[in-house]
């Protein structure tokens, strides 16, 4: 089986699931010119999980797929702790559960979510990809040593491990700094970035004169160290205006620079314009010194509740 060709940046729906992380609520209305427009412009690889809404993401996605006749590459996940605890294989009756919301019986990319229950969880991921449907595994929010232990489990069932999904940004570098990405680099995995842009805080959108709305997740994640992000986004914006181009732009082009696949949440259709321009930024090595130094020396930890340092 060929495996289709990934494209540079991937785009996310994880804020389709309007389950209150990013304060809003998005119809199916206001998201069919964003996917549109993606898969127009060759961006066709989407990555969503049944627990962004309990279904809600993938439902309005499939709805998507279903109606278009354009090639669309499907990541989805297994959440341990969204499993059924009565089904014979919980990772199974999830992945056919996302088979019937999404529109497709082939999924081109099927995760463990994070390390709850591993490595049962993983064996368990064997059996489901034995039957044929899944076209890459990967793993997200797993360290080295449990990313490791799944690349072993799914080699000895001659298997491969062809992802890894990690929290990596301007800000949390701890993919890089604990051997993760050059991990991936020696074994051929992908690895995807996901908040990149630090849900929108590293877009210069947001600053203390401009908080995130309250209510959200993110305002309680990131309103309290806005002074030393407006400081990075200072820094930033003056690289971004030499490329002519949006700071959450350079944000995208710096995590491709580090061999890394991008995924970025589209909410609004400038989101998907955005991130196939930032797909041909070259920044340059001091370029990126500077972003990383600055950003150092800001230290703040943008580690989420349901995330871990990669050590």
């Amino acid at each position: 089986m060929k495996l289709e060709k990934l494209p540079k940046i991937a785009l996310g729906a994880w804020a389709w699931g309007n389950d209150g992380t990013f304060g809003n609520d998005l119809n199916i209305e206001e998201l069919q010119p964003i996917f549109d427009t993606a898969i127009e412009n060759g961006l066709n690889l989407w990555d969503t999980a049944f627990v962004y809404g309990m279904g809600i993401s993938e439902e309005i996605l499939g709805k998507f797929i279903k109606n278009t006749d354009k090639k669309c590459i499907i990541s989805t996940k297994f959440t341990p702790q969204c499993a059924d605890p009565y089904a014979e294989n919980p990772v199974t009756a999830m992945f056919e559960n996302s088979q019937r919301l999404l529109n497709s019986d082939f999924i081109d990319i099927y995760w463990i979510h994070n390390p709850v229950g591993a490595p049962e969880y993983t064996k368990k991921l064997v059996e489901t990809a034995k039957e044929g449907n899944i076209g890459r595994i990967g793993v997200s929010n797993h360290n080295l040593e449990e990313i490791k232990e799944a690349h072993e489990i799914l080699k000895d069932a001659d298997l491969e491990l062809s992802a890894v999904q990690n929290h990596f940004s301007l800000l949390n570098r701890s993919s890089q700094d604990s051997g993760i990405l050059d991990y991936c680099k020696e074994n051929n995995i992908t690895f995807f970035s996901y908040m990149v842009l630090e849900q929108g805080a590293l877009s210069g959108k947001y600053n203390t004169k401009n908080p995130f709305p309250e209510g959200s997740a993110r305002s309680l994640a990131y309103n309290p160290i806005l002074p030393e992000i407006e400081k990075i986004n200072e820094v930033v914006g003056e690289i971004a205006n030499s490329h002519d181009v949006s700071i959450a732009q350079i944000m995208i082009s710096w995590a491709i620079s580090k061999e890394t696949l991008p995924i970025i949440g589209a909410t609004k259709v400038k989101h998907v314009t955005d991130a196939i321009e930032a797909s041909k930024i070259v920044l340059s090595k001091d370029e990126i010194k500077i972003m990383e130094e600055v950003a150092d020396n800001a230290n703040v930890s943008t580690i989420r509740e349901w995330e871990k340092v990669m050590e």
